[in-house]
């Protein structure tokens, strides 16, 4: 390709001296001062520079030992200049602490809020501070139902009680589940009886259910508007007692003396459980 940078022919002319610097990983040979050569050639003039001042270190520190052996007073030794600092503790939580700011600013940018949009728990101070809170009897919790409006909207769920007052519209008096405020209806969260399983009694519910109560329990521990405040105390049940009917006279089992025999997958189905879900 020469021939056509050069169409005459003549040999491109060698490099000035002046041109000529000692190459940094070679002793024997001289490279040009052009562009590309430059950050090898500064990061050299670097290293040099680091040299001199780790050699001149090295000559005070053998002076002041020197005083020393003499028995003269010296100062406090001087840190070597050039040593490479460890990061240590203190750095990684520098380090820390400015990927989180990053990462907040970034979430910030791209999408409105510091938390990139998320509203979970996590971003709750009350995770971190949780709230033993107060014990309630089930005559105390039940001054809780929305009727008097300068108290707070209390539900409680398998002994958990929360405050659920920025939804009376629901919760409230007319609201569509105003009968499960002010009382434990954690039975009703496992069958979908809603307006008659208003009990605490669990005896009877299949693991289906069961594990719907956990389902509620733990969506209004992590809802973002309810809170958990306190427990309620109940009275022991009596083993003998009867075990509540389900509602739905087909989710009876004739093999089994319970209640429970009802998929909370099929009552998410239906329309009061389908309206529950959507409120909450």
């Amino acid at each position: 390709m020469s021939w056509i940078l050069n169409p005459d022919g003549e040999a491109p002319k060698p490099p000035v001296d002046d041109d000529l610097v000692q190459d940094p990983s070679d002793p024997n040979r001289k490279v040009t001062k052009k562009a590309a050569n430059q950050p090898f050639l500064a990061y050299a003039k670097y290293r040099e520079k680091l040299e001199q001042e780790h050699q001149a270190w090295l000559q005070r520190k053998h002076e002041r030992d020197e005083k020393l052996a003499r028995g003269e007073e010296v100062g406090p030794q001087e840190d070597d200049p050039t040593a490479e600092q460890e990061v240590g503790l203190l750095g990684l939580l520098k380090f820390i602490v400015y990927l989180i700011l990053f990462v907040v600013i970034a979430g910030k940018f791209f999408t409105g809020s510091f938390l990139w949009e998320y509203e979970g728990k996590w971003a709750r101070l009350k995770t971190y501070w949780p709230n033993s809170g107060r014990l309630f009897s089930e005559t105390y919790l039940a001054t809780f139902d929305g009727s008097d409006l300068t108290k707070p909207l209390y539900l409680a769920v398998d002994g958990d009680v929360f405050d659920v007052s920025s939804n009376r519209r629901t919760y409230g008096p007319g609201g569509p589940y105003h009968h499960m405020a002010g009382v434990d209806a954690a039975r009703s969260f496992g069958t979908g009886c809603f307006a008659t399983h208003r009990t605490y009694d669990l005896r009877g519910l299949s693991d289906d259910e069961l594990r719907g109560v956990e389902h509620w329990k733990k969506f209004f521990s992590e809802h973002k508007t309810y809170e958990k405040v306190g427990k309620v105390l109940h009275p022991p049940i009596d083993p003998l007692s009867p075990i509540p009917k389900h509602c739905d006279p087909k989710k009876e089992q004739t093999d089994h003396p319970t209640a429970g025999g009802a998929d909370p997958v099929s009552h998410s189905k239906s329309s009061s459980e389908k309206s529950i879900h959507e409120e909450l």
